[in-house]
């Protein structure tokens, strides 16, 4: 089973336009409000890859009954601790006029005080029920506003103390303090990664890093080459060309779609081919782009 973590949650808004006029008012009767962020995202393609996966998040104010009233309509299993902090809203805008898919990203509240011990907590309480069985951990996204940079490295350190696989999507200092404890998969597309070490990595950086930290490595870079490299080996991947509806959440859905095929062949003792999986992740997230709800690939 996995166990999918974000620290932000979102209620993602979809609104679909034959044209967009700026400084127009600009009207759709093609909208949604769909219960979103990347860990969410995640948990979904995992379940409708037929696996099982529990989510664990931070949720407050008067919209979480909403956000886990959808996230049960997708049939979702979710923890979470109070925050006592709104969730956010973030925004897609469909152009279809000339096919651009526009995000505005509301930023996090800050969490109440006494959130991050909470959600330790449980995270401990998971980590230690025997009856989930839990092999993988996945975490993705930024964090909101109020926690420390401390926890998403404990929850790495945690998960890999009980023999656990770690899958990172993340960014920035969580990832740089997380590697110390050698996740197994790290998954930042190619702006991120280039944001957290203030240049573009070349080869030789990627080998070393992978090296260095016993990790795999995959960045995904829009509809443009991935870089995998795994050892010493470094591969720049093809991703499918597709007529693309909505993009947002391709990149989790190609995270469901990786850690679902490598999770296939360690629980049935298959040779564990690293590029087959990314071929599954890119298979995900071509799904993905061509449906109008977000992070799903049916």
């Amino acid at each position: 089973m996995f166990l999918t973590v974000c620290l932000n949650p979102t209620l993602q808004k979809t609104l679909c336009f034959s044209s967009v006029v700026s400084g127009a008012v600009n009207r759709t009767a093609v909208h949604r409000l769909d219960a979103s962020g990347k860990g969410i995202n995640v948990t979904h393609v995992l379940t409708q890859l037929g696996k099982k996966a529990v989510h664990l998040t931070q949720l407050g104010g008067v919209m979480r009954p909403l956000f886990l009233s959808l996230c049960e309509q997708d049939e979702l299993s979710v923890e979470w601790v109070e925050s006592n902090s709104d969730i956010r809203f973030c925004y897609t805008v469909i152009n279809e006029s000339d096919s651009k898919v526009t995000e505005l990203v509301e930023e996090s509240q800050s969490v109440a005080a006494g959130t991050e011990e909470q959600l330790l907590e449980k995270f401990d309480e998971l980590l230690g029920d025997a009856s989930l069985n839990l092999s993988c951990l996945i975490i993705s996204g930024t964090k909101a506003a109020g926690f420390s940079d401390a926890v998403i490295p404990t929850m790495v350190r945690k998960a890999k103390e009980k023999g656990l696989r770690v899958i990172l999507d993340i960014k920035g200092n969580d990832l740089i303090e997380s590697l110390q404890y050698e996740p197994d998969i790290i998954k930042p597309n190619l702006e991120e990664f280039t944001a957290t070490y203030g240049k573009r990595p070349n080869k030789d950086m990627l080998i070393e890093i992978a090296q260095k930290h016993k990790c795999r490595i995959v960045l995904t870079n829009g509809r443009r080459k991935l870089i995998a490299v795994e050892n010493n080996s470094y591969s720049e991947i093809a991703v499918p060309i597709v007529k693309a509806l909505n993009t947002t959440g391709c990149g989790d859905a190609f995270t469901a779609g990786l850690a679902a095929a490598l999770e296939d062949g360690w629980s049935e003792k298959l040779p564990l081919d690293f590029y087959a999986a990314i071929n599954e992740g890119n298979r995900c997230g071509a799904l993905n782009a061509a449906l109008e709800k977000p992070g799903v690939i049916r």
